[in-house]
């Protein structure tokens, strides 16, 4: 596929759809432009792009995909630009944002006719164009938006451009992406955030409860540390369906204040109950509308340097930890070592490893 495809913000969807296109399709040329020169100075010496943009205005008159992967708000200007720039009769528009409706709504009072919404539901612990990995969406659901029968080849043009990622890709409105990122990414990181701020007035009349934060706690409030701006844009981006949302979570809420206040034993435990029954149901190692977190737990031994045993085993197979904390450590007993890692097939070859190299017990939850 000989095309000139152009990336708008560098960060790390941008520059990872940059690799996966570039291995997939070698005769494309990739066009960068990032608000910050280091980055675009970054991506074309690391040949992640093959050559700065200068302007959108520029560099999308030549292209024949564009892509725009920056803050929400940030892509409502740039759609504006581009529906006033002299672009190809053919030119293929897309973006990565998180909500759909008010981006395609942009898109449309732009005159794009061949805007496509985006959305790949894949991220990392780490951002920016030094971040850059081409199996960032492997595996993960990439939903593009359109329902209009005269958008499907656009549609199939973009698949193919994006073989690379090896997503999995998924077809939607824009009001059913919102609804569906709203319930299953959107209100859990608000929700996430509440307990958080929470606490924090909690802790100043508790300061021990700072010391116990951990293990549960800090699994379920893991979503918190997201970047404020993006969340603000996103939230306000979303904002009906988000509404909806939150006045259900606190319609539920108030319902289990009430049980708990008149002691209803059998509407606690139903609640809780048909909780874990739906948790079992979910998929839980597949990748979703938040970036999974694959954990492997390891029995070690409290003994000295067990740690960087296990760490130079994951080292040597060049399999990179997200996160690694110790559950329990207490003389006399095993303790609970915890590696994090970004793919369940990373997960599954560390405890592969572990296992053939050493004597301790790894198991998933």
């Amino acid at each position: 596929m000989n095309k000139k495809v152009l990336i708008v913000g560098l960060g790390l969807i941008g520059s990872s759809l940059a690799l996966c296109i570039k291995k997939e399709h070698p005769l494309a040329t990739i066009i960068g432009i990032d608000n910050q020169e280091a980055s675009e100075e970054f991506a074309l010496k690391r040949k992640i792009i093959d050559q700065r943009g200068g302007s959108i205005q520029e560099a999308a008159v030549v292209a024949d995909i564009i892509f725009l992967c920056t803050p929400v708000k940030s892509m409502l200007n740039q759609l504006n630009i581009l529906g006033t720039s002299p672009l190809k009769q053919e030119v293929i528009i897309s973006d990565v944002g998180s909500t759909k409706l008010e981006i395609i709504e942009a898109a449309k009072q732009a005159g794009l006719k061949t805007f496509i919404g985006g959305h790949p539901m894949a991220g990392s612990h780490k951002s920016g164009v030094t971040a850059a990995d081409e199996n960032l969406f492997e595996n993960a659901y990439y939903i593009l938006t359109s329902s209009e029968v005269e958008k499907q080849k656009p549609i199939h043009e973009l698949q193919k451009l994006l073989q690379g990622t090896r997503a999995k890709f998924v077809v939607l409105s824009a009001q059913e992406h919102d609804q569906i990122t709203g319930m299953l990414s959107h209100l859990p990181h608000i929700i996430a955030a509440g307990l958080v701020n929470q606490s924090k007035d909690f802790n100043e009349e508790h300061p021990r409860s700072r010391q116990l934060a951990a293990g549960g706690f800090r699994d379920i409030t893991r979503i918190a540390s997201s970047d404020p701006q993006m969340w603000t844009d996103i939230l306000l981006s979303n904002k009906e369906a988000l509404l909806e949302l939150m006045r259900s979570w606190q319609a539920e809420m108030a319902q289990v204040s009430t049980w708990i206040q008149n002691g209803n034993k059998e509407a606690i435990f139903q609640f809780f109950y048909e909780a874990k029954e739906t948790r079992n149901q979910m998929p839980v190692h597949k990748e979703g509308a938040i970036p999974a977190f694959h954990d492997l737990f390891v029995d070690v031994p409290d003994i000295p340097g067990v740690i960087a045993e296990i760490t130079a085993l994951l080292s040597k197979a060049q399999l990179s930890l997200i996160n690694l904390k110790i559950l329990e450590t207490r003389e006399d007993i095993y303790g609970i070592l915890q590696l994090s890692f970004k793919r369940q097939d990373d997960l599954e070859k560390a405890k592969e490893i572990i296992e053939k190299e050493t004597d301790y017990l790894c198991y998933e939850k």
